[in-house]
């Protein structure tokens, strides 16, 4: 079979990613059978050469295709369409579709944003399809203890796969993402007065609420092996597999260290591991909990930066001796968590749809960090540094200390790009001086165009 000619015209003025005009364009010809069952895409580097792209922008448009069901890969003979069946499209079909690809407002470098135009929005609905099929009550039922017990078999099977943390199911407590966990926890552990120890910089977000509790923030400083063992805290809440805002993982001397500290009180340590699967690297980076086997140390993950920041799913891990504790708190405070998306994510991960996302978008993600990072080097290297730890969703640039990040931020903004002063994550005695810049949500064209933003806002900054 040979592949079908594909003559495509790219609008590179637009604000659509070029990858992401492929894709609607192949994707409409489908839809109206120019393209037919059966049909045989050009390979992807004959294609970037017919369109004047590059192929990992060709290669992410596939990519999207394959992940709403439009094409798939085969073995040996490459992309081919599928079959979608017949499709009809009325008026205010029509609509939507247009309204649906409406350009976003480039907001590069906000951290921690993953590119929700790369979720797999064809598989996700037929799994929810399915679930309103089979077994509508287990999105709609009242909500079992601590969550839906699908999910929670499947967050063990992720963690004991991912992480090398062998749990039990009914240790998880399903939660609206990591900011609920971590409110839940504290709560659970703490009595007005009691000290929290605290990473700095760090969640601005989480000072706060320590602080609206009336406990008592304790700031631990960072130095080349992690945060710093607290002198006197009841808890300890940590980001040890990625440093958060900094980057970098903990040695295992400063781990081994914490988990002493809290076997030797009536301390306990929360593990705060919010993006750990994204790494491009090496091997993951062992969870602490797993060191300590979940005897002090309580582990949290979520969803939102790895799956979908719409889901607002997350999750606490506790130590058998606490569950109790916990839900005497859950039932005063009440459950947050929403049951409707978490019998479909159950089944998404039953399936193995979540781990081919994962996968993918960790390949992408990979892709972007060097376009960053490679840009860094060559054309920001006389305005600051950073280290590169191969992990995480954001890079910590530190300015050079004639620039202010303040200043910096708020110039980036005015021309349209959203970036984080690292000062603002300093909570108490430390002091940085520099940029955090994600990477994630933001393609390589949009990457570029923000790049160069922020080289005329530092080159004005230096006049």
């Amino acid at each position: 079979m040979r592949p079908v000619s594909l003559p495509i015209l790219l609008d590179r003025e637009a604000r659509i990613p070029v990858f992401e005009q492929i894709a609607i364009a192949l994707r409409e010809k489908i839809k109206s059978g120019d393209l037919a069952a059966g049909a045989l895409l050009p390979p992807t580097r004959t294609f970037a050469a017919d369109v004047g792209a590059s192929r990992s922008t060709v290669v992410n448009a596939y990519d999207q295709l394959v992940a709403e069901g439009y094409i798939e890969g085969r073995q040996g003979a490459g992309f081919v369409v599928c079959d979608i069946g017949a499709l009809s499209l009325p008026a205010r079909q029509a609509v939507e579709v247009a309204t649906s690809v409406k350009p976003r407002v480039m907001r590069a470098f906000r951290p921690g944003e993953p590119d929700m135009r790369l979720f797999p929005h064809r598989s996700w609905g037929k799994a929810v399809a399915r679930l309103c099929r089979r077994a509508p009550e287990e999105m709609l039922g009242s909500m079992p203890r601590f969550g839906h017990e699908g999910l929670r078999a499947a967050i063990a099977q992720h963690v004991a796969d991912w992480r090398g943390l062998s749990v039990d199911p009914a240790q998880i407590i399903v939660t609206a993402g990591a900011s609920d966990a971590l409110e839940l926890c504290l709560r659970s552990l703490c009595v007005v007065g009691d000290a929290v120890a605290l990473e700095d910089p760090g969640f601005r977000p989480l000072t706060q609420f320590v602080r609206s509790q009336h406990l008592m923030p304790v700031y631990l400083s960072s130095d080349g092996q992690g945060a710093g063992l607290p002198t006197a805290a009841k808890v300890a809440v940590l980001t040890p597999s990625q440093q958060f805002p900094l980057g970098g993982s903990m040695s295992p001397q400063r781990r081994a260290g914490f988990v002493q500290w809290a076997q030797s009180g009536d301390r306990w340590i929360i593990e705060d591991d919010y993006d750990s699967e994204f790494r491009y690297a090496g091997r993951p980076i062992p969870a602490m909990a797993g060191i300590d086997g979940l005897s002090r140390t309580i582990y949290i993950g979520s969803f939102s930066k790895i799956f979908a920041n719409g889901l607002r799913l997350g999750y606490a891990i506790v130590p058998m001796a606490l569950l109790d504790q916990v839900a005497a708190t859950q039932r005063r405070f009440g459950a947050r968590a929403s049951l409707m998306p978490q019998a479909p994510l159950a089944e998404f991960m039953r399936t193995g749809e979540f781990y081919r996302h994962l996968r993918r978008v960790r390949r992408i993600y990979g892709q972007r960090r060097v376009v960053l990072t490679e840009a860094l080097r060559s054309d920001f290297a006389d305005v600051g540094r950073f280290v590169d730890h191969q992990a995480g969703m954001q890079i910590a640039f530190h300015l050079n200390k004639e620039l202010q990040d303040l200043d910096i931020a708020q110039r980036a903004r005015a021309q349209g790009l959203e970036i984080e002063a690292l000062s603002q994550y300093c909570l108490g005695l430390a002091r940085y001086n520099g940029l955090l810049l994600g990477f994630c949500g933001f393609d390589e064209t949009e990457l570029a165009e923000g790049l160069k933003q922020l080289r005329l806002v530092l080159n004005a900054s230096i006049q």
